[in-house]
């Protein structure tokens, strides 16, 4: 039976903001500070974050702390840019199953998304980057390139080319590109040789991540790489988003619309809903999380002091670790973890991560 607004309003809400996880130790602490940035705004509801993987605490410690507060329904928020399979699958899954067990509500709040904050949070990035350069050359002969994270779904890749066309109109760029970190094409490197050949005199990269880590450290080498065999483009690396103010108030922004009931996810373009061009055998594909098997594993890397330098995988590609599963700072999809994923249709392509190709990715192609 549906509960009335009288009883819900009897709740004691409390809220938990749920993250990935990284072995990057710099990027956990980047997490916990935009947490303990966004507290003060909510009160008096507790706040607590969790992790999918790779860290402390895991989702489930979050929720018993806010259980052990007295709170009576959980208010859950992904602290995900874009709704892809973290979002729709793995984070629900641990939710679900917790409300399975104890009888504790959950409501789901959806992801950051194209929001108009966030898209102002990557425009301040990019405004700091051009006001510290040092060549005065004009918007109309500058190329942005946004960095996205890359996904098995392209409802989550086409939210990023949105983001990179806000901020291209919203400055008045001479011109906008997408390029991706991992899972699809193209891949940054590929896709920034690609671009220079549009004779731009600048280049600005800009990675469209939360937090530091492993990617956003491969982003800035393949763009250093590429700036070394063009000396007549000036290249900049933009920051990430990190704990911007505007970021701290779409997570705010996101906790009001699970209060208003307002929390409807776009899925006119979901691959596991509809028919999707290219991904049409993902309908109706089961959704199930497969972080159970890393989860709070602290295996902090030593092979950089704080600041991920990508070392653990030079050109893209994880240095094996001593235990059965081979997982990176960023958890690389690549490898085989006793799960599966569903098969990338365009894994072949030239510009593409050679690690989706059908052969062995510690292997060279």
């Amino acid at each position: 039976m549906a509960e009335s607004s009288t009883e819900r309003s009897q709740d004691r809400l409390g809220v938990l903001i749920c993250g990935h996880g990284s072995r990057n130790r710099l990027a956990v602490e980047e997490f916990a500070q935009m947490v303990a940035a966004l507290r003060p705004s909510l009160e008096p509801m507790p706040v607590e974050h969790g992790y999918l993987e790779f860290a402390r605490p895991i989702l489930r410690d979050g929720l018993d702390s806010l259980r052990e507060k007295g709170v009576t329904r959980i208010l859950a928020i992904p602290a995900m840019l874009f709704a892809a399979g973290h979002a729709k699958n793995d984070i629900p899954s641990v939710l679900n199953t917790y409300t399975a067990e104890t009888g504790l509500p959950i409501d789901y709040g959806r992801e950051l998304g194209v929001d108009r904050l966030m898209v102002a949070a990557a425009g301040a990035r990019v405004r700091q980057t051009l006001e510290t350069a040092s060549n005065q050359v004009p918007l109309s002969e500058t190329l942005l390139v946004v960095v996205g994270r890359g996904s098995s779904d392209p409802d989550a890749n086409s939210n990023v080319a949105k983001v990179t066309r806000m901020l291209v109109e919203g400055f008045g760029f001479g011109w906008g590109e997408t390029v991706y970190s991992g899972v699809t094409f193209p891949l940054v490197e590929p896709g920034l040789r690609h671009v220079v050949k549009l004779g731009f005199r600048r280049i600005i990269v800009a990675p469209y991540f939360l937090f530091s880590g492993v990617l956003v450290s491969r982003i800035r080498q393949h763009t250093e790489r590429v700036a070394v065999d063009h000396p007549e483009v000036e290249f900049l690396s933009a920051g990430y988003l990190g704990d911007h103010p505007l970021v701290v108030d779409t997570f705010r922004e996101r906790v009001d619309e699970v209060l208003r009931g307002d929390t409807a996810m776009n899925c006119s373009l979901c691959k596991y809903r509809a028919q999707v061009l290219g991904f049409e055998q993902d309908v109706g594909r089961a959704q199930e999380s497969h972080h159970h098997h890393v989860e709070g594993i602290e295996e902090s890397c030593t092979l950089c002091e704080r600041e991920c330098t990508g070392a653990c995988q030079p050109d893209g590609r994880p240095i094996p670790h001593s235990h059965s599963h081979d997982h990176s700072l960023s958890h690389d999809h690549s490898l085989d973890h006793g799960h599966s994923h569903p098969p990338y249709p365009h894994a072949d392509h030239p510009l593409g991560p050679t690690t989706l190709r059908s052969v062995d990715p510690l292997q060279n192609p």
